[in-house]
C-alpha cells in the first residue's frame, strides 16, 4: 500500500454490498472498504501488537538511560537528568514533523514503515556504541567521542519515534468508524486497551532488561530492544490486507487542512490591518484632511476600498473559520497540561536516583535495579485500566448517561489532580529518606545503601500509573477526536508535544534551580551527593505548579465547546 490517503476515481470497483461499506475508507486495493471484512478489532490487534513490541524497545532504552549516563558515560546527576529530559523532549516534539509528513505527503501507513527502519538503525548503532569499549583493546575512541556517538545513535532513535508515534495510534483508531454506534464505543475502548496492552508488554521487559543492563552487559541490554524493534514492523505488515485506509476525495475547491486553517489566520491579520487603516481614514476625514498631500490621499483611498469589501479584503468560508476556531480552542488545554508533563518527566530521572540509594534487596544476592521501580507505575496502569473500562465507565454511565461515562476533559482533569497527590507523596517520602540518612550518619556516604526499604517509593509510582490511565489516555482520545479527520496524526502529535515541551521545561527548571541553589561551595537541590540534595524542595515546587495549572485547566475545560463530531 503506497499510502493510506487515496483519491477516489472512476476506476474503483464498487462492491455488491454497498450498504456494508465504510464511508471514507478503502481497502488495500483502493476499493471501498467493507465493514464486515476490513478494519475494526481484526485490524487493530496487529497495530496494538506492533506498539507493544515497540514499547519493549523504547522502555528498554529510556527507563535506565540516566543510569548509563551517570555510570559508563560519567555525567553528573543534574547533567544526566537534563540529557534524559532533552532526549525525551525531542522524541515527543519530532512527531509534529512526522505527522505533517504523514498527513500531507506519505500517508500514515508508509510513514510507519519508513520511521520503523530509521528506529531500527538507531537502536543498532546504540548497541554498537555500547560494544565499542569492550571490542577495542586500545582506547581508539576518546570518552568525548564515545559520548558523541552514543548521543547520535540516541537521537536517531528519536527521529524514528517522530514518525512512528503519531501515526501508529491514529492508524489504529482509523480502523473504527466514529459514525457507527457500536464501532464508536469500540474506538473509545481501543484507546484504553491500547495503553493497557503496551504497558503490559513492557512490564516484564523493564525488569529483565534493567537487570541485564545493571548486572551483565549494556550491549546485550541495548541489543535486545533492537531485536524487538525488528519484530514490530513485521507484525504490522502482517495486517496489511485487513486494514482500512482513509481517503480524501479531491475537489477543485478543497485545500489541505493546514492550508485552510493557516489561511484563516492570515486573513484575520490582513483584515485587522484593513480595519485599522479604515479607522485612520475616519480620523483624518474629521480632522486635518485638507492638509494631506496627494500621496496620502491615494493611500487613504486604498484603505477605504479595503473597508468597503473590495477584492483586497480576504474572505474565508464558514467551515474554514470553524476549523480555525476549533484549533484555537485546543491551545488553553495544551498549555494547562504542561505542568502534568513536567511531573511525568521525573519518573525516569530523580525517582530513579532516589531508589538507587535505598535497600532494594529482594532476597540474598539479588537487588532490584533502581530503574525497574518504574514498572510499578506500569503495574498501576495494567491493573487499573481494566477496572476503568469495565467498572468505572459503566458505573459513571448510570449517573451521566454518557457513552464514555465521563467527558474526555473530565478524565484528563482527574489525572492532573492525581499528579498533585503524587508529588506531595514524593516530597514526604524524600523527607523521610533524608532524615534516615542523617540518623545513620550516611549523609556524606552517598554510595552506601540507606537502611530504608525501597517499598516506600511504591505509592508515588502507583499514583503516577493510575493518573496515566486518566490523563494520558484522555489526552490521546481528546486530541485525536477534536481535530479535522485529515490531520488526526497531527492531533496525536500535539498530544505528544505536551510531553516534549514538558521535558524541556523540566530540563530548564532543573538548570535554573541548579544555578540558583548551587555555587559558592553550597550543595544545590540536585547535588551529586543526593543525601545533601533537596529533591523534596523540588517536589514541593512541582506540587505548587501543578495546583495552579489544575485551577487554570478547570476554568478552561468548563468553557470548552466540543466539536460536533466529538464524542464527549
Amino acid at each position: 500500500m503506497g499510502t493510506d490517503v487515496v483519491s477516489l476515481n472512476s476506476n474503483i470497483e464498487t462492491p455488491l454490498l454497498v450498504s456494508d461499506t465504510v464511508d471514507g475508507a478503502v481497502d488495500y486495493k483502493g476499493r471501498p472498504a467493507i465493514r464486515s471484512s476490513f478494519g475494526s478489532w481484526r485490524s487493530a490487534w496487529f497495530i496494538i501488537g506492533m506498539e507493544a513490541t515497540e514499547r519493549i524497545a523504547f522502555y528498554g532504552i529510556g527507563s535506565n538511560l540516566i543510569t548509563y549516563l551517570t555510570g559508563p558515560l560519567g555525567q553528573p546527576v543534574a547533567t544526566a537528568a537534563a540529557s534524559v529530559n532533552a532526549w525525551n523532549g525531542t522524541g515527543s516534539l519530532l512527531p509534529l514533523l512526522g505527522a505533517f509528513v504523514a498527513d500531507s505527503y506519505l500517508g500514515r501507513y508508509c510513514t510507519i514503515v519508513a520511521s520503523s527502519l530509521i528506529y531500527i538503525l538507531g537502536l543498532g548503532l546504540l548497541t554498537l556504541s555500547a560494544m565499542l569499549p569492550s571490542l577495542s583493546s586500545s582506547e581508539s575512541l576518546s570518552p568525548q567521542m564515545e559520548v558523541v556517538f552514543f548521543l547520535f545513535s540516541l537521537y536517531l532513535v528519536a527521529i524514528g519515534l517522530g514518525g512512528h508515534k503519531p501515526c501508529v495510534q491514529a492508524f489504529g483508531a482509523d480502523q473504527f468508524d466514529a459514525e457507527h454506534p457500536e464501532e464508536c464505543k469500540a474506538r473509545s475502548s481501543f484507546f484504553n486497551w491500547w495503553y493497557f496492552t503496551m504497558c503490559a508488554g513492557a512490564l516484564p521487559t523493564v525488569w529483565i532488561l534493567n537487570y541485564i543492563q545493571d548486572n551483565l552487559s549494556w550491549a546485550l541490554g541495548f541489543g535486545i530492544p533492537c531485536i524487538g524493534m525488528i519484530i514490530a514492523p513485521v507484525v504490522f505488515l502482517c495486517g496489511t490486507r485487513t486494514y482500512r485506509y482513509t481517503f480524501a476525495t479531491i475537489h477543485s475547491d478543497m485545500r489541505s487542512p493546514f492550508v485552510r486553517i493557516g489561511r484563516v489566520f492570515v486573513a484575520a491579520i490582513r483584515n485587522r490591518r484593513a480595519t485599522l487603516s479604515a479607522a485612520a481614514i475616519d480620523q483624518e476625514a474629521h480632522g486635518t484632511l485638507h492638509h494631506q498631500s496627494f500621496r496620502q490621499l491615494n493611500f487613504l483611498n486604498k484603505a477605504l476600498l479595503a473597508r468597503n469589501g473590495s477584492k483586497e479584503r480576504e474572505t474565508c468560508s464558514i467551515s474554514e473559520v470553524e476549523e480555525a476556531k476549533a484549533a484555537l480552542r485546543l491551545v488553553p488545554i495544551w498549555v494547562t497540561t504542561l505542568a502534568y508533563a513536567i511531573v511525568f518527566a521525573q519518573l525516569s530521572t530523580f525517582y530513579t536516583k532516589q531508589g538507587a540509594t535505598l535497600n532494594r534487596k529482594l532476597f540474598p544476592g539479588v537487588d532490584v535495579p533502581a530503574a525497574t521501580l518504574q514498572s510499578f507505575a506500569t503495574l498501576g496502569i495494567v491493573l487499573f485500566s481494566p477496572i476503568y473500562d469495565r467498572v468505572f465507565v459503566p458505573l459513571a454511565r448510570v449517573f451521566t448517561k454518557k457513552p464514555s461515562g465521563i467527558t474526555m476533559l473530565q478524565r484528563i482533569g482527574i489525572g492532573i489532580f492525581l499528579s498533585i497527590i503524587e508529588t506531595v507523596v514524593a516530597a514526604l517520602v524524600e523527607m523521610k529518606r533524608l532524615r534516615t540518612a542523617k540518623e545513620y550518619g550516611l549523609v556524606d556516604m552517598p554510595d552506601v545503601t540507606i537502611p530504608m526499604s525501597v517499598w516506600w517509593l511504591i505509592p508515588q509510582y502507583t499514583v503516577d500509573g493510575v493518573s496515566h490511565v486518566f490523563t494520558m489516555v484522555g489526552l490521546q482520545e481528546f486530541f485525536y477526536d477534536q481535530v479535522p479527520t485529515e490531520v488526526r496524526s497531527m492531533g496525536l502529535a500535539l498530544y505528544l508535544s505536551i510531553f516534549g515541551v514538558g521535558s524541556f521545561l523540566s530540563s530548564f527548571l532543573i538548570s535554573v534551580i541548579e544555578e540558583a541553589t548551587g555555587g559558592d561551595g553550597k550543595d544545590s537541590w540536585f547535588s551529586n551527593n543526593i543525601n545533601r540534595a533537596h529533591l523534596d524542595y523540588f517536589y514541593w515546587l512541582l506540587s505548587g505548579l501543578s495546583a495552579v495549572a489544575f485551577v487554570l485547566y478547570v476554568y478552561f475545560a468548563k468553557s470548552y465547546i466540543y466539536n460536533l463530531k466529538g464524542k464527549v
